[in-house]
């Protein structure tokens, strides 16, 4: 059973929107004494998010503006984030666009944006941190998919979406087989209704209890329920976990 070094970061992209799940997943790794790296699109917003992290939770954090749809970008920020951190042991792909359009008024772009951003960017991520995680023979990589992948929609976003969060769940299980002779463990979380801005804006009461009846809990999903998975697949504990999708939706895909 491979060990984890004293000193390890976690990157999180996506992470400095105030209501989203990265910055709580952020907030959730610093308190357990992960490093923390960000990567978002504005690097200005990515510098102070982690000097508030590193102020409050006491640990190491930098941040670096990176688009995940341009690979140079990503593996440019990873470059620097390696430099300025401990040792990168784990990798929880957040970052992502909701795309409400319905499938006959969909445009290229709109399509193309949509997989680049959602599918792409997180190969991307990927495809970086295991040229690292593979030399050091460790690592924890957490990707964010969709009930929306596993149910063909039905949710806020539409088909660009589906198929790219489909898409996340193929890759997963892929470099989760390619990669695991290095003692990397590589997961999916399948997010149901979380109350985000993702989600169009923020839920109203009458929203959610609509969302709720769908479910077998009564309340929709918070971005600390999704922290606290990823805190999970993360950690040293779980690697004997591979290639799976957890489902944290409240009940609403069961299979």
């Amino acid at each position: 059973m491979s060990t984890f070094p004293a000193e390890r970061t976690a990157i999180v992209t996506g992470a400095v929107s105030e209501r989203g799940i990265g910055r709580a997943t952020v907030n959730y790794l610093a308190a357990q004494g992960w490093n923390i790296g960000i990567i978002d699109l504005d690097d200005a917003l990515c510098k102070s998010t982690a000097k508030e992290i590193a102020a409050e939770y006491g640990v190491q954090a930098y941040g670096v503006g990176a688009n995940v749809a341009d690979e140079a970008s990503v593996r440019s920020a990873i470059d620097t984030l390696e430099a300025e951190l401990p040792q990168i042991v784990a990798l929880a792909n957040v970052a992502g666009v909701s795309s409400p359009i319905g499938y006959l008024e969909l445009e290229p772009a709109e399509w193309n944006r949509v997989l680049n951003i959602n599918l792409n960017g997180v190969h991307y991520a990927t495809r970086r941190v295991a040229e690292s995680m593979v030399k050091n023979r460790i690592g924890r990589i957490v990707n964010i998919s969709s009930v929306s992948a596993q149910r063909g929609g039905g949710t806020f976003s539409k088909t660009p979406y589906s198929v790219a969060k489909a898409g996340v769940i193929g890759l997963t299980r892929a470099t989760a087989r390619e990669l695991g002779e290095y003692d990397i463990t590589v997961n999916a979380i399948s997010p149901g209704p979380i109350d985000t801005d993702i989600m169009g804006g923020t839920l109203s009461q009458e929203r959610k209890d609509e969302l709720t009846k769908d479910l077998v809990v009564n309340r929709v999903g918070s971005t600390r329920d999704i922290a606290a998975a990823i805190a999970f697949l993360i950690s040293e504990d779980s690697g004997y976990i591979s290639g799976q999708t957890l489902n944290v939706d409240g009940g609403l895909y069961m299979h």
